[in-house]
């Protein structure tokens, strides 16, 4: 079959002319090697080849509807910068939180911002959380819902005071002159990284911040603590904490940074028996047995007062064939303990332990003093010897050993962690972790005691302000009885949703290692603990006549007036009469500071409002696990039996490129004012707040984020790709106004629906990832959208009636609806990422009156009437023929092919006859949808079809349920198809017409005369 002839092309010219008054039209197909479809080279650049050669290049530009917009493809450097800036000023950046606040909405969204520390500059861990959380409260906002973000700042704490106070430290200051210097730091952090937040976008009322230092906040922090003090949750106590000689001061577990290198002394020491139990006197053992015991603390040893057995474990006496000692170890333990001392040991009786019940041993260091030996549950097998050494002033297990036994809890330590001299002086003022340690192990190898030391690499807990071990010593302080809220936080936290789920185990592990909370501290930069000591007795006085007192003395001064009144004023005649207490002159005010995570852990019920204080939202990283997520969690339920949230979402860290945790030492610290603003050295490019913001959507922020200049490039250069695609979409728009030129859907190319249908599709699927706190897969939908419907395929098949069909025409004008469409949903999907790039196209787009504002209105405007799964079919069923068609002719352009497909009668060749109603058509939606010169659709292939003809077969399955059935009972029918594609050979027909003004002209002459019959209107 010859399936292009002349007098086909020449009808088709015809056609043509009677439809447009432009010349391009005409004149492009006729470029195009007798194709239907304008060829362009890239978006916004229109091939126009002259006919004649020789022919003055651009000579025919004017003949077709090319893209122009004013919106600039690219802006880098300080132009970048400066554009940022002004699209934040003009489009009300700073505005924008108050006027959504004040507008009526059905719904709110509230997300409770944990406070960042104020103790130095922004970092990429302070972009990372709060240009995430903005991504959803401007996602939130665009849907209709009030947003309440309240951003707040933890202002107290040692940190802020040892900066403060540098090097001079607290000598000679009083406590108002510290807390004056630490208040005059915290202001200026904030101020510092206030500024950076707005500069990265972040949707706000800065103008109403919430400080742990405000007075109002510390009167709600003060109800909270008397609340759950009246319920018995809060006590004071004298017990072993987490002490910090650096710092000086108790600190509570989440306070803590874990060592895993850090190296101590081990040793194994024996405490020879005095009294032998029972059982094992009766076995008749000759000589002294000796328990032996391993530490790796052997500062602890002079406040030794018991060893601890398991009661269920199995122990030996062995004797040493090196030197006939006799040592009681756990049997379990006994081959260790052979090949650690390189010498065999001789079992010569075997207890259980309870046997071991009634021994009593002589202490090592301290002549005439005995220890019991106690059965203990903490008792392990893992290491060691199967026996532990037992200070109760020094340990968490230990104290409870000493609390069943009424054991003595006398602490040698002090508040520098030094000896006392109550462990005598040999020790007296020596560093426990230090020369006090050498001390201890001497006195050990001087009276036979030392078996063996050792070195022992393991983690140990540090202060992560100072960066220094910790000790454990027993004070008198405040505490927080987490045992008893335990079961409670669990049960609450089964109602909260965590993201990622894996998170939740965590959570739960972290509340069962802390039985206490330590909430005291021994500074003065904090929220006084509002107790009243009786200055005989010691005796605590608070209760909700003082407590409510101070609540309102602090809102009014703010806590500075605990140091700066008279206790008179601080508790007056009416609060010691409500109390029934006695005179003002029996008490003094105390002098312990509130934990900063108490501080911060109580902001629900002082940012939250009070008709329902629990936030959608915790946005924060994984450090506070066991940090603010469970001081939160843990007060919220000791107060209200609920949690303060219903959904946690944890983040990971910012890390370098390479994987590792920054550090000014390893030079690998990024700093976001060098991204946004570029850095010194000029190959340091300024990337804005944009490409900042991408970094931080497009990351898998559930893990270890990695940022550097790979990751930043990587974000520039997509987003460049972004902006070419709005470029070609507001290029396309041009002289259209989608209040007046906009095409109803039904009265569309089926082709254009089609993209409404998949438009609406993108929609749900975007909006869904942004409800799903995964900005990063709204991004993998909004390229694979881009790349897929967009680029590659409604872009690559629209320019010929873009740039050709005469500018008000039907085929244009619903074509330029669609694109409208995908503009204003593409650049709103995008919007909670990329507010300034968002607002700059909105700047440049039809259809909205000047001084509008994306952000003010609203999502994606995805209509239901958009839905269309029988069209979907159709198209989608065309599409797999025009892939097996364009991957029949790899490389070739497919304009200059005739194409013939053949379908066998049935649901698909009805599908295809709804695009192309005749049986060959050069205009047809099938073929502005192949792109090839001309569509031939039979049931069967022509017999006259040379042999050389590219063939290829392919089928194409069919949903025959509808799209609601889809799921529940799927039914498909599997239809195949046939095409035929052959290159055409009629150029010459066609190369000399020509156009002249806005006629047509179907002579042949070599030139145009300017008087001609054959032009015709």
């Amino acid at each position: 079959m010859l399936l292009c002839r002349v007098s086909a092309v020449s009808q088709t010219l015809t056609r043509w002319g009677r439809r447009s008054h432009r010349g391009g039209g005409l004149l492009h197909r006729a470029l195009s090697l007798s194709s239907s479809r304008c060829h362009v080279e890239s978006p916004g650049e229109v091939s126009a080849q002259p006919a004649k050669a020789g022919a003055a290049p651009g000579l025919y530009r004017d003949t077709v509807l090319l893209p122009r917009s004013e919106f600039p493809m690219r802006l880098t450097g300080q132009k970048l910068l400066d554009r940022e800036l002004q699209i934040q000023q003009e489009c009300g950046f700073a505005d924008l939180y108050s006027w959504q606040r004040a507008r009526k909405a059905k719904k709110e969204f509230c997300l409770h911002d944990g406070p960042p520390y104020a103790n130095g500059d922004p970092h990429v861990g302070h972009a990372l959380n709060k240009i995430l959380k903005d991504i959803r409260n401007r996602f939130e906002m665009l849907r209709g819902r009030q947003v309440h973000y309240v951003p707040g700042w933890d202002c107290h704490g040692l940190p802020i005071e040892l900066k403060a106070l540098g090097e001079s430290g607290t000598s000679g200051l009083s406590p108002m002159q510290i807390r004056q210097k630490a208040r005059q730091f915290a202001e200026g952090a904030i101020a510092r990284q206030k500024a950076a937040f707005q500069r990265w976008g972040v949707m706000a009322d800065w103008d109403q911040c919430y400080y742990t230092y405000d007075g109002a906040y510390e009167a709600a922090q003060l109800k909270v603590f008397q609340k759950m003090h009246a319920k018995g949750f809060i006590y004071q106590d004298y017990k072993p904490v987490f002490w910090s000689p650096s710092s000086r001061t108790a600190l509570a577990e989440a306070e803590l940074e874990y060592n895993p290198e850090h190296v101590s002394r081990a040793v194994y020491a024996t405490f020879p028996l005095s009294t032998l139990p029972p059982e094992m006197a009766s076995e008749g053992l000759e000589g002294v047995v000796s328990v032996l015991v391993w530490t790796t603390q052997p500062w602890t040893i002079p406040a030794n007062q018991a060893v601890c057995y398991m009661p269920n474990a199995q122990y030996s006496v062995v004797k040493r064939a090196d030197t006939s000692q006799l040592l009681l170890v756990a049997t379990e333990r006994t081959a260790g303990v052979a090949a650690l001392l390189a010498t065999e040991l001789e079992t010569v009786g075997t207890f259980t332990g309870s046997q071991l019940e009634g021994g009593i041993c002589k202490h090592p260091t301290i002549p005439d003093k005995e220890v019991p030996l106690l059965p203990a549950n903490h008792v392990t097998m893992a290491k060691g010897t199967g026996l532990v050494h037992t200070a109760p002033a020094h340990g968490m297990e230990d104290y409870s050993v000493a609390s069943q036994f009424k054991l003595s809890v006398e602490c040698m330590v002090d508040e520098d962690g030094k000896f006392t001299d109550l462990a005598g002086p040999d020790l007296q003022n020596l560093s426990v972790m230090t020369e006090g340690t050498d001390k201890v192990i001497s006195m050990l190898a001087e009276c036979g005691a030392l078996v063996k030391e050792e070195r022992c690499v393991h983690s140990y807990p540090y202060d992560w302000r100072t960066k220094q071990p910790v000790v454990i010593r027993p004070s008198k302080q405040w505490f927080i009885n987490t045992a008893a809220l335990k079961d409670k936080a669990k049960e609450a936290l089964q109602k909260v949703r965590v993201l990622p789920e894996s998170a939740r185990g965590s959570l739960l592990t972290m509340l069962d290692r802390r039985t206490y909370w330590c909430i005291s501290r021994q500074r003065s930069w904090g929220v006084p603990i509002p107790v009243f000591y009786h200055r005989e007795t010691g005796e605590a006085l608070i209760n909700k006549h003082t407590v409510s007192h101070l609540a309102e003395l602090f809102k009014e001064k703010g806590s500075d007036c605990w140091w700066e009144l008279p206790v008179e004023t601080l508790l007056p005649e009416q609060v010691l009469k409500n109390s029934k207490a006695g005179p003002v002159t029996d008490y003094v005010r105390g002098e312990d500071v509130l934990d900063i995570w108490f501080d911060s852990g109580v902001s629900w019920a002082a940012v939250l409002e009070e008709s329902d204080p629990r936030a959608d939202a915790y946005v924060e990283g994984k450090d506070q696990i066991g940090g603010w997520f469970q001081s939160s969690l843990l007060t919220s339920v000791a107060v209200r039996n609920k949690a303060p949230y219903k959904s946690l979402v944890v983040h990971g860290f910012a890390v370098s490129e390479k994987g590792e945790k920054m550090s000014k030492s390893l030079g690998n610290v990024v700093d976001p004012d060098v991204i946004i603003n570029g850095g010194k050295d000029p190959s340091v490019p300024a990337y804005g707040a944009d490409v900042l913001r991408w970094w931080v959507a497009e990351s898998n922020v559930f893990s270890e984020v990695q940022i550097g200049p790979a990751a930043l490039t990587s974000a520039r250069d997509s987003i460049g790709k972004l902006r070419n695609t709005l470029k070609f979409l507001l290029g396309n728009l041009q002289g259209f106004d989608p209040r007046v030129h906009a095409v109803d859907p039904k009265e569309m190319h089926y082709i254009d629906q089609y993209m409404l249908h998949q438009l609406r599709e993108y929609s749900i699927k975007v909006t869904d990832a942004y409800s799903e706190f995964n900005a990063g897969r709204a991004i993998r939908v909004l390229q694979a959208f881009i790349t897929r419907d967009l680029s590659s395929f409604y872009f690559s098949i629209i320019k010929d009636r873009l740039y050709c069909d005469p500018e008000d025409s039907l085929g244009r004008r619903s074509c330029q609806t669609v694109l409208e469409e995908m503009l204003d949903g593409v650049t709103r999907s995008v919007a909670p990422i990329l507010p300034h790039l968002a607002e700059e196209v909105y700047l440049h787009a039809p259809g909205h009156d000047g001084g509008e504002t994306l952000f003010k209105s609203g999502w994606i405007n995805s209509s239901s009437v958009w839905r269309r799964p029988g069209l979907e079919e159709a198209v989608e069923g065309a599409i797999a023929i025009r892939d097996s068609f364009l991957s029949s002719i790899p490389g070739k352009n497919a304009a200059q092919y005739d194409l013939t497909v053949a379908i066998e009668p049935g649901l698909l060749f009805e599908l295809m006859e709804s695009l192309q109603e005749d049986a060959t058509s050069t205009s047809s939606q099938l073929a502005e949808l192949m792109t090839a010169a001309r569509v031939n659709l039979t049931s069967g292939l022509p017999r006259d079809l040379p042999p050389d003809a590219p063939l290829s077969h392919g089928s194409f399955l069919i949903n025959l349920e509808g799209e609601e059935q889809r799921r529940a009972r799927p039914e498909w029918s599997e239809e195949s198809f046939l095409i035929a594609a052959l290159l055409l050979h009629v150029i010459l027909v066609i190369t000399h017409v020509i156009t002249y003004g806005k006629h047509w002209c179907n002579n042949t002459c070599s030139e145009c005369p300017q008087e001609c019959p054959g032009l015709k209107d």
